[in-house]
This record gives C-alpha cells, sequence and structure tokens, in this order.
C-alpha cells in the first residue's frame, strides 16, 4: 500500500455520493477541496468550496487541482426522469466523456498520483448489451475507455457501484422510501428479481481503500453490500427501518410495465423489476476492502437521523 495522499479533490462535492465521500475522507484527517458547478452550491463543513462552472471539455481545472495529490470524481450528467435535451447521447457525452477525460489529463499534467472515478454498474451493462444501453450507460463506459486513455502515471481506480442508498438517496430509492412512508399500495408483489445494493457508507470506505492503492487494478471494480434483495422485499426492508407498514399487491409484470410506459416511468419500471447483481470478489482481492455495513444496518443508518428526506 502506499503512502495516503495529505489532499483531495472530490468533484460534486454538493451531490450525494460526493458529499458523503467528503465527510468520510474529512473525519480521518483528510484535507479536503470540493468542485461545484455554481456558488450557490454547498459542500459539507471543513471542506473548501471551489466553483468550477459546467462540466465539459473546455473546463478550466487549474485553481482545483493546485497541490492536490488525489482526484475523486464523482460530478456526473445523471439520470433525469423526463429528458429534456435533444440528443441525450450527445449531452451525456459533454459532461461524462469529454469532462472526464479533460479532468483526468490535466490532473496528470499537475502530478496528481491517484485518481478514483465513480463510473456505474450501468457501464457493466453497455458492455454485454449495448443495444440496450441507456444514454448514461453508454457514457459511463465510454468515459472509463477516456480516463484510461487521459491518466499517464497516475494509479487510476474506477469504481463501478450498483444503486446506492442513505440518507437524503435521490431517485428511484427515495421514490420507493417516499411510497412506503406514505402507506401507499405497491403493485410490487409479482417482481421476482434479484438486485445488489450499496450503502454510501460503505461507498466512502470503498473510495478511501482505493485512495490508498498501490497500483492501478487490471480493470473496473464493482461493488455492493453483499446481500441481493427483491424490489418487494427491499420494500419490506424500507418499512421496517423507518416504522411504516408495506402493502404490496401483484400486478402481472406485463401491466406493470404497460403501465411504466403509458405514464412516462417505462425506465423506472424496468429499473425495478430488472435483476442486476455484482461480486465483491474482484475489489476485495484488488483493495481489501469489504463492506463494513450489511443492507440492514445501512437501511436503519437511512432511516434514521431525522434530517434525512429519504423517505419524506
Amino acid at each position: 500500500m502506499s503512502e495516503t495522499p495529505a489532499r483531495a479533490l472530490v468533484t460534486g462535492a454538493n451531490g450525494f455520493a460526493g458529499a458523503a465521500i467528503c465527510r468520510h475522507l474529512r473525519d480521518r484527517g483528510w484535507t479536503l477541496r470540493g468542485s461545484v458547478r455554481s456558488a450557490a452550491a454547498k459542500v459539507p463543513e471543513g471542506i473548501e468550496k471551489i466553483v468550477v462552472g459546467e462540466i465539459d471539455e473546455s473546463t478550466d481545472w487549474s485553481a482545483a487541482l493546485a497541490d492536490v495529490d488525489a482526484v475523486v470524481h464523482c460530478a456526473a450528467r445523471v439520470h433525469v426522469l423526463r429528458e429534456t435535451a435533444a440528443d441525450p447521447l450527445a449531452a451525456f457525452r459533454r459532461v461524462n466523456v469529454a469532462g472526464s477525460r479533460a479532468l483526468a489529463a490535466q490532473a496528470a499534467a499537475a502530478g496528481v498520483r491517484h485518481f478514483v472515478f465513480l463510473s456505474s454498474i450501468g457501464a457493466a451493462v453497455a458492455e454485454r448489451e449495448p443495444a440496450t444501453a441507456s444514454p448514461y450507460q453508454q457514457s459511463k463506459l465510454e468515459a472509463e475507455a477516456a480516463l484510461r486513455e487521459a491518466a499517464g502515471g497516475m494509479v487510476l481506480v474506477i469504481l463501478r457501484p450498483p444503486l446506492i442508498y442513505g440518507p437524503g438517496a435521490p431517485g428511484n430509492f427515495r421514490r420507493l422510501a417516499r411510497l412506503v412512508a406514505a402507506g401507499r399500495p405497491l403493485p410490487l408483489a409479482a417482481i421476482d428479481n434479484k438486485r445488489s445494493l450499496l450503502f454510501v457508507g460503505n461507498l466512502a470506505g470503498a473510495v478511501e481503500a482505493a485512495l490508498a492503492c498501490a497500483a492501478s487494478p487490471g480493470a473496473p471494480l464493482a461493488l455492493c453490500d453483499g446481500e441481493d434483495l427483491s424490489t418487494p422485499e427491499l420494500a419490506r426492508r424500507i418499512g421496517r427501518a423507518c416504522g411504516r407498514p408495506v402493502r404490496l399487491f401483484a400486478l402481472p409484470l406485463f401491466l406493470l410495465k404497460g403501465a411504466g410506459s403509458l405514464l412516462g416511468r417505462g425506465d423506472a419500471v424496468a429499473a425495478l423489476a430488472g435483476s442486476l447483481t455484482v461480486d465483491n470478489g474482484p475489489i476485495r482481492k484488488s483493495l481489501g476492502w469489504s463492506p463494513a455495513f450489511g443492507v440492514e444496518e445501512g437501511l436503519a443508518m437511512t432511516f434514521r437521523d431525522p434530517q434525512q428526506d429519504a423517505a419524506r
């Protein structure tokens, strides 16, 4: 293992994952700088904030990278519920591919030693099934390739998380938690799938392990909590964690998907109904990492903090 870097830049430090990573590293004595796109964005206490504006191939990272030993790149264009871009793939590529490539090239030129990239398990989907990949998934896979080309002599670690949850989690997890908390009957009982999950605290621990890695792993590293759940079981676990009864009924999957398509929520239904599991074996071997928290602990911590809003 190499000497731990003293200062790190975390991009997207105001986001769900970026803020959690900042808090984790800060609490372990790191000196951190967090980049955001606008001056109005807030970062965790004790983090130096720097505004970089929009992220693309022309972003100037020189001030953000000054005297930095490591970069944790969390900022990205993510899934949106209602896409408005005329060319979604081009919009994803501008931020996720060209923007990431520019950051890595500038980081390498500035003498940065470690670069950790928060990719997505969706990149593996794009690798296996390119014809069915979403623009977001495709952009994450292309970003990984761009970073390998631009990394130079940096230690590059690419992490591929599945669904990340925790206090304040956005996206499908938040929507499901809100429905459970509201006591709504959910038509999920007929879904028979398996999905890997990742508590944000486990993600932060994996980033810390990646920053201590002495050499670039040979491939992207998937990671999860170590227990795969069906969507109905996840709803039940959320209900137990937030103290709400869960009301599930069975709706045939073809009707559920049809309703999702009519309501413009086809992708969300596909995510709820599909299976996607990962194996911690490679990351355990490469980084010596294993999850500190199981799903039960992660969900309990998600709904324990009265300030969190995952179920509101």
